[in-house]
């Protein structure tokens, strides 16, 4: 967007200020600036993966419900997607558990599992729920089990050391199917759907599924316009630490083999890719650290991550 005057610091400001502090000059080139995504977009859905700093912030969890809202007021249907690591972390260390990870994936047993759906579906969705509606939208909670939304099965993972044997990692799920009918009844009705990812077992068990795998599932059944998937980096980073703001399925494979990505991203990589050929139009992965970076990324001339292309 255009420079303004330097900003105070982010604990000052407010909309009122901001206001007062941008020439109305400043503002209409703004909206001008805006206005052909909002014309190109209206009608679209876009899928955003919600997580890392920019839900533990005050001020950016208050920046992206504005900026969600703002979203559907403008025409398009936003569908949020939310994780839930650092609210789980501090959970499991009240009950004394260390947390585990393989390729990026969570260690989920049966205790675990019970802590998993307490935060996610008892706090972390609720509060964001509370966040839009009280920043002017209307968010229905929901997570994979309402209304038959995820079909999943356990996820066995492959031993990268032992090739032929897998890794059991506990109740943790792969994604057999998702009904859209639920979410495409909310958007069609003005509801800003709000996802836990958790989904249910063919014999009714619940498995922790990863929020960036069901972001980009979700989008592909969406036939979404936008998959936005929010992080704690700038986008992804080459081995020198500079971000790559363009990646293809080649560059992704090299990537994947010099172990330029790994851990965490394994995943969240994993899933954009498959979004992006089976159709989604735009994959980005952003820094969820920098206020309104949705506004940023979907309704200016500004990028502020890593944009994924199938080819």
């Amino acid at each position: 967007m255009t420079d303004a005057t330097p900003l105070p610091a982010r604990e000052q400001l407010s909309a009122e200020s901001l206001a007062q502090q941008t020439a109305p000059a400043i503002k209409a080139e703004i909206l001008a600036e805006a206005m052909p995504y909002i014309r190109r977009f209206h009608g679209r859905l876009v899928v955003v993966k919600y997580g890392g700093n920019a839900m533990t912030d005050a001020n950016l969890k208050q920046s992206f419900a504005e900026d969600v809202v703002l979203l559907k007021l403008v025409g398009l249907n936003p569908v949020v997607v939310h994780g839930g690591g650092p609210q789980i972390e501090q959970m499991l260390n009240k009950v004394g558990k260390k947390g585990e990870f393989v390729q990026g994936m969570r260690v989920t047993d049966a205790e675990t599992m019970e802590i998993v759906e307490m935060v996610l579906a008892g706090q972390v969705n609720k509060e964001i729920v509370e966040l839009i509606n009280k920043a002017g939208g209307k968010a229905v909670g929901l997570t994979g089990q309402d209304g038959g939304l995820i079909r999943a099965r356990k996820l066995l993972i492959d031993n990268k050391d032992k090739p032929g044997e897998q890794i059991d990692i506990g109740m943790v799920g792969d994604i057999q199917s998702i009904d859209p009918l639920i979410i495409q009844t909310l958007t069609s009705s003005g509801f800003i759907p709000v996802i836990a990812p958790i989904g249910s077992g063919e014999n009714g068990e619940t498995y922790n599924i990863n929020a960036d795998v069901v972001a980009g599932k979700v989008a592909e059944v969406l036939k979404a316009e936008k998959l936005v998937l929010m992080t704690n980096t700038p986008g992804v980073l080459d081995k020198q630490g500079k971000l790559i703001t363009g990646l293809t399925a080649r560059k992704i494979d090299d990537l994947f083999a010099d172990g330029t990505i790994s851990g965490g991203m394994l995943p969240k990589i994993s899933s954009a890719l498959d979004a992006a050929k089976a159709g989604v139009n735009a994959v980005h992965i952003i820094d969820g650290r920098v206020d309104h970076a949705l506004l940023l990324e979907i309704m200016t001339d500004h990028g502020v991550g890593t944009m994924i292309r199938s080819r």
